[in-house]
């Protein structure tokens, strides 16, 4: 907790200074994706930071969660009808 600021007579609060704004990238990634060695510069890491920053309160966050849903798991659909058709001929 800062000081009050005299100008607009309210108390600035500020997280820990040493931890990097919210905003910055790859803050968002799961501690195992880090373990594992992915940061934001590899596609899969930029992929999970981008998407652990959606918030499902908003609506336009959903409808990009649903987007990527799609997607990501129409190909994996299509595999395995195709999957499925082979083994059935």
């Amino acid at each position: 907790m800062r000081p009050v600021d005299d100008e607009f007579d309210y108390t600035v609060e500020y997280g820990d200074e040493n931890t990097p704004p919210s905003w910055f990238p790859g803050g968002h990634l799961p501690p195992d994706a880090r373990r594992m060695g992915l940061t934001h510069h590899v596609p899969d890491g930029a992929l999970l930071d981008f998407a652990g920053k959606l918030d499902a309160a908003k609506p336009y966050h959903r409808v990009t969660a649903w987007v990527l849903l799609v997607v990501f798991g129409l190909p994996v659909l299509f595999a395995v009808l195709r999957l499925l058709q082979a083994l059935s001929d």
